[in-house]
């Protein structure tokens, strides 16, 4: 298990998640958007617009759900510790590692 860093135009957070996702992170967040939009368990994350559009809803706990209930249920990803705002830098112990703002 390793850290990353996720967000979605929050405040950051650190997880522990599997080797494999943090070293293919964008991909395993990109197979998430796909996820919702595609699989009828993602779709409780999608909302219909004023317009009638739909639009996707969630933040990076919907994307440790879905790495827990659908991908790697067998090695639970956690919360490690909440950061700051994603639009400052992490805290020195923590800039080395990947990370992505959904």
């Amino acid at each position: 298990m390793k850290k990353v860093i996720l967000s979605a135009d929050g405040p950051m957070a650190v997880y522990l998640v599997p080797d494999q996702v943090a070293e293919n992170l964008e991909e395993y967040c990109g197979e998430f958007r796909h996820w919702m939009w595609k699989n009828p368990n993602g779709r409780k994350l999608l909302k219909q617009w004023y317009d009638g559009t739909w639009i996707a809803c969630f933040d990076e706990r919907d994307f440790i759900r879905y790495l827990n209930d659908w991908v790697f249920p067998e090695q639970p990803s956690r919360l490690v510790e909440q950061l700051g705002s994603c639009l400052e830098e992490p805290p020195e112990e923590y800039r080395d590692y990947p990370q992505f703002n959904f």
